[in-house]
């Protein structure tokens, strides 16, 4: 008994300490996933309310009850649907949640998510709390790369960022949310950096119908350029993603064509780069025709992308390509250069003379 209950002591120290080592540690001695700290609760709820998501992560890996009735009569993943996070809620989910969760808790997670994306974090906190007054906010990140905001009123934080959570919970439970209002979710922060962004953009390029795809790119035709922009991201995640089924071939010809005549008739600069940068991860037989065309565009941040339009690893270059890339090498914009030379490198005669012309700066430095 003693020896479990210092692994367990140990174990709520880590998980306070916020050390996802320590916490693997311990549970891999042997402490119970489901151990109950001081509070009363297990400990997995301490991770969910100080934003752990490596703690909560490491804990439901190691059979962390997500679902266990507390107290109040919520349960862990409630909590986190309620804290915003979408990382730790992420975390929290556990496996197969639509055939873990009888229907009503399905229904009962939904609603509460919508409720407070629809609501607003500063409006749920203050019917909660009673508080009046401003909300105090800060931007915080949530992972490696997307941020939230993380709100505070009447002594207690969320972080609002229900959008996504909602969003990843219609996914697990497979409800097919409209396409238009998963990306209207998507930009209303009009930040592409933003957890609900990523998360409809996740979403989104793991449904495969040929609905859902006609539906996200009539969006090209948006009057926002953030629905344009979204409709790039969402295609340059399926280009990565790859699927492995009989129809990635239709569709990579497919969006292939669909950047080609975009690249073809866009006009705005920022818009351009952002297509061609989209569509080099494409094969397609009009890619090279298309860089060449904007080879001397005015806006270097097309120029940037243009190397890479021309570049095809199973063609040879053509003398054409070979001068437009010899001539952006030289291109007044150092970032031009920059990508030009990289670019340069899948080709013998380029790379030679890049080479070349480093000997001489050297010789003459």
């Amino acid at each position: 008994m003693g020896g479990e209950e210092t692994g367990s002591g140990r174990l709520v120290d880590a998980v306070r300490a916020k050390d996802a080592d320590a916490v693997r540690e311990s549970l891999a001695a042997g402490a119970d996933p489901d151990t109950v700290g001081p509070d009363g609760l297990p400990v997995l709820c301490a991770a969910v309310a100080a934003y752990d998501a490596p703690v909560a992560e490491a804990l439901v890996e190691a059979g962390a009850d997500p679902d266990r009735a507390l107290p109040d009569g919520t349960t862990p993943l409630e909590r986190a649907v309620v804290g915003g996070s979408p990382a730790v809620f992420s975390a929290v989910l556990g496996t197969e949640p639509r055939l873990r969760l009888p229907e009503e808790a399905r229904e009962r997670l939904l609603a509460l998510a919508r409720r407070w994306y629809e609501t607003g974090a500063a409006e749920e906190l203050r019917g909660l709390t009673g508080a009046r007054g401003p909300a105090e906010t800060a931007r915080v990140l949530d992972d490696d790369h997307d941020w939230v905001w993380e709100v505070t009123l009447g002594g207690r934080t969320v972080r609002a960022g229900h959008g996504s959570v909602l969003s990843a919970l219609e996914w697990a439970f497979r409800i097919l949310a409209p396409v238009d209002e998963l990306i209207a979710r998507a930009v209303r922060e009009q930040d592409a950096a933003h957890v609900d962004w990523w998360a409809v953009r996740s979403v989104l390029a793991q449904r495969r119908s040929f609905e859902t795809w006609t539906a996200v790119v009539a969006h090209r035709y948006h009057r926002s350029p953030l629905n344009r922009r979204f409709v790039l991201d969402y295609l340059r995640d399926r280009s990565f993603l790859r699927y492995h089924t009989n129809s990635a071939a239709y569709y990579d010809k497919k969006e292939g064509a669909f950047l080609a005549d975009w690249a073809a008739a866009e006009t705005d600069g920022e818009m351009l780069a952002r297509v061609l940068d989209t569509y080099a991860q494409y094969s397609h037989p009009d890619q090279r025709a298309i860089g060449l065309r904007h080879a001397g565009h005015p806006d270097p941040r097309v120029r940037r992308e243009v190397p890479w339009c021309l570049i095809d690893e199973d063609v040879a270059l053509t003398a054409e390509a070979r001068e437009a890339l010899r001539a952006l090498t030289l291109d007044p914009d150092a970032q031009v250069r920059l990508s030009a030379c990289e670019a340069c490198r899948y080709d013998e005669e380029l790379a030679a003379l890049l080479d070349d012309r480093v000997g001489e700066h050297t010789a003459d430095s």
